[in-house]
């Protein structure tokens, strides 16, 4: 149900189950990983849904198998994370391009990007509650990482659905807007290794580290290398 295309620097992960409103089955999970392992590569990747909804969530009817194999509920929760933290991991920017539905573990799935761009057809909601499950802790985590405590509470709590002007104004996404092209040209426009170095700036500052040694080194080889001598040359001759 994945689909995954690459073109002048740009990977584009597509879900394509429109028939179901792109809702990932349990088994797609490893497909998901397994599919994102082949990014390598590309400077950039953009995840989207297929036929007007971006993703569904899990796919529910999944979950009456879980309730009669304890082993089958264990081993959704291991896949998902481990395709979830796949996605985070990915050296390179990721960005949700949202629209339409995106529910659930779908919210889950453009939390796991660096970046989500909403268009005004955009809904979104995390619906654990309305039939008595939880949500996974990793998540809630991200969740409270953009929107606050409060927020993440009043959408956990209540399962509402919200537009995505409201996603925007509490911080669930970055940017309100169907055109992402400025946005991806402004980013490929820039040093590779430089963005690479400061997403996993980023994401150890989304941890709690204020310094890291490993940080350090990879400012003193930027520093060192040609990419950096020749674009501050290029800035100057402007």
């Amino acid at each position: 149900m994945f689909r995954l295309t690459q073109e002048d620097g740009v990977a584009r992960l597509t879900l394509d189950r429109p028939e179901a409103r792109n809702a990932i089955p349990a088994e797609g999970w490893n497909q998901l990983r397994d599919t994102l392992a082949k990014v390598a590569g590309a400077r950039l990747l953009l995840v989207s849904g297929e036929g007007g909804a971006f993703c569904a969530g899990a796919d529910l009817s999944d979950f009456a198998a879980m309730r009669r194999d304890a082993g089958a509920a264990a081993r959704f929760r291991v896949e998902m994370r481990a395709a979830l933290d796949t996605l985070r991991a990915l050296p390179v920017p990721t960005i949700a391009v949202i629209s339409g539905p995106c529910y659930g573990a779908g919210v889950a799935l453009a939390m796991a990007c660096d970046l989500r761009v909403a268009a005004p057809s955009a809904i979104f909601a995390i619906t654990p509650a309305k039939i008595g499950l939880s949500y996974p802790q990793e998540d809630v985590h991200r969740l409270v990482s953009l929107v606050g405590p409060g927020q993440a509470a009043r959408l956990l709590f209540t399962g509402a659905t919200i537009a995505a002007a409201e996603a925007w104004r509490i911080g669930l996404v970055e940017l309100l807007g169907e055109d992402k092209d400025a946005l991806v040209a402004t980013i490929l426009a820039n040093e590779r290794e430089s963005i690479a170095a400061l997403k996993a700036a980023v994401e150890l500052a989304s941890a709690g580290v204020r310094s890291d040694a490993s940080q350090d080194r990879r400012f003193d080889d930027l520093v060192a290398g040609e990419a950096l001598a020749a674009r501050l040359e290029a800035l100057r001759r402007k």
